[in-house]
């Protein structure tokens, strides 16, 4: 058979625009590219300006994930002005990360990827339903009759496919998709009641934080997450579990390049130590993280930087006009391999490690339930299910957190700004490891650089021609019909993309919009 080309341009629901191109040959992907089409400009505003103005700059990398970018700039501050945080304004920042955690986690489920599995018109079968899915069920029907684009959004249109059978699971989970928009909005409430306003909040500063601390409100985060965590508990891990036990062809598709990498992150004491454990996944063998084997390589990305270079010495100089790129993704490698970070990376680095028995025993217990092995995990249903497991944990210690804060204690260690100094700040955000590097000279930013998530899951090929994360997902995934290729985007949307934060300005007079389908 011929070898048939697909473009999905822009993938939709995910977070900005990616364009993603496969060559099917007999059914299965045979080659693939991933490319993001926008230009990165952040690292260029922040030259000359004071480095207090990084952390409020920074977070406008996204809307959606602005707290991760905020910890990972006031992180590398305090490494440039050699200072630690306070004990409380360490504890702050934690629970900040946190509740995007949460956010992230049950807007990229519930949001993003659960209509990829549910049949959004078997509503239609019902009556007697409660207010929230009749809403929806309105919305179905007027975008069916009518024939209207957007009618029915975000639902509709939709690639044709097969979507779960079973009437009662496909309405438990609109349900649960309805209960989850409440729950993302008290995540954001908790973010507001210690980080002052969401999004881009206002309290990030080096040395720890800027929160006036009272017991009010620290009772209310807790509530908040009191129901956050009984929404996990009794919805959203049983949701995953669900939807994974009736496609167990998912545990098999979209491997991917099976090296994984996690800095580590939410520091537990004043030492450094970090409950999510540092470490790297190479080649079947586990090893010690060293941020030093960080590299970033562009032959295919569309800038005329220096290649394999260090983020520290990294920069930023567009070129749209280079030849063979196809991307505005830089491609970062670590000691030139190629690794996935996110969830997946850091569920299977702390399994390996046995450092944390709690996550162990959940995880062995949920591929127990699914007849799956641990090696399953690395796929398309394991980027999911190792998502829902690390929430719970996660806010189980949260709730240990708000109990060690100190009422009396400051929330802030004073400072003064450095002439010249160099700071990293690499943290775990909810989409996987992300790192900001910070010089200073005459006490303004001289260069500033920072490699999100998706900068690492989605960049293209490198000098040496290996795949990216998304592109080596890609090969081999079978694509029942090239007119509907829905596991093109079950695949990539399980990695949870963020093209904002790896790619920031679009390209003049271009057409970004080709068709649309959710």
């Amino acid at each position: 058979m011929a070898k048939q080309l697909i473009t999905v341009d822009p993938l939709t629901r995910i977070e900005g625009h990616l364009k993603i191109k496969v060559e099917i040959e007999n059914g299965v992907v045979t080659n693939a590219y991933s490319s993001g089409d926008m230009f990165r400009g952040w690292e260029i505003i922040l030259k000359g300006r004071n480095p207090l103005d990084a952390p409020p700059i920074t977070q406008r990398i996204c809307g959606v994930c602005p707290i991760p970018h905020g910890v990972s700039s006031v992180l590398a501050l305090d490494d440039a002005f050699g200072i630690k945080p306070a004990s409380n304004g360490r504890i702050i920042r934690n629970l900040l990360l946190g509740a995007e955690f949460v956010h992230s986690h049950l807007l990229h489920f519930y949001h993003l990827c659960a209509l990829d599995y549910v049949d959004i018109t078997a509503i239609l079968q019902y009556s007697g339903l409660d207010p929230g899915l009749n809403k929806i069920k309105d919305w179905v029907k007027a975008d069916i009759e009518a024939g209207l684009p957007g009618a029915g959004a975000p639902f509709l249109p939709r690639y044709k496919g097969d979507y779960i059978e079973d009437t009662e699971t496909n309405i438990q989970a609109i349900a649960s998709y309805v209960k989850a928009l409440n729950i993302r909005r008290k995540s954001h409430e908790m973010l507001a009641i210690i980080g002052g306003k969401i999004p881009h909040c206002q309290t990030l500063f080096p040395g720890g934080a800027a929160t006036i601390l009272s017991l009010d409100r620290l009772i209310a985060f807790k509530s908040r997450l009191s129901e956050i965590r009984t929404f996990i508990d009794s919805t959203y891990i049983p949701d995953v579990l669900a939807i994974a036990s009736l496609y167990p062809d998912y545990f098999r598709i979209g491997r991917g390049a099976g090296n994984f990498l996690s800095y580590g992150g939410f520091p537990v004491d004043d030492q450094g130590n970090n409950y999510y454990t540092s470490g790297v996944y190479i080649d079947g063998k586990l090893m010690d993280f060293d941020r030093n084997k960080i590299s970033e390589y562009v032959k295919y990305s569309k800038y005329s930087s220096g290649s394999g270079l260090h983020p520290s010495e990294g920069d930023t100089i567009p070129d749209a006009k280079k030849p063979d790129a196809y991307s505005w993704i830089k491609a970062p490698r670590y000691d030139n391999k190629v690794l996935e970070v996110g969830p997946l990376a850091r569920a299977m680095i702390t399994y390996l490690k046995g450092n944390d028995s709690d996550f162990k025993a959940l995880l062995d217990s949920a591929l127990s339930a699914l007849g799956a092995k641990p090696q399953d995990l690395i796929s398309t249903m394991g980027r999911h299910a190792a998502r829902a497991l690390e929430l719970k944990l996660l806010t189980a210690k949260m709730d240990q957190w708000i109990d060690q804060i100190d009422l009396s204690a400051p929330v802030h260690t004073k400072h003064d700004i450095p002439r010249i100094a160099e700071g990293a700040g690499l943290t775990e955000a909810a989409r996987g490891s992300l790192g900001h590097w910070v010089s200073l000279d005459n006490w303004k930013i001289r260069n500033y650089q920072a490699v999100v998530p998706t900068t690492w899951n989605a960049g293209p090929r490198d000098d040496y021609g290996n795949m990216g994360p998304y592109e080596q997902a890609l090969m081999g995934a079978p694509v029942a019909d090239p007119d509907n290729p829905i596991e093109l985007g079950r695949i990539i949307r399980s990695f949870d993309p963020c093209l904002a934060c790896a790619v920031h300005v679009m390209e003049g007079d271009k057409e970004v919009l080709k068709f649309r389908i959710c």
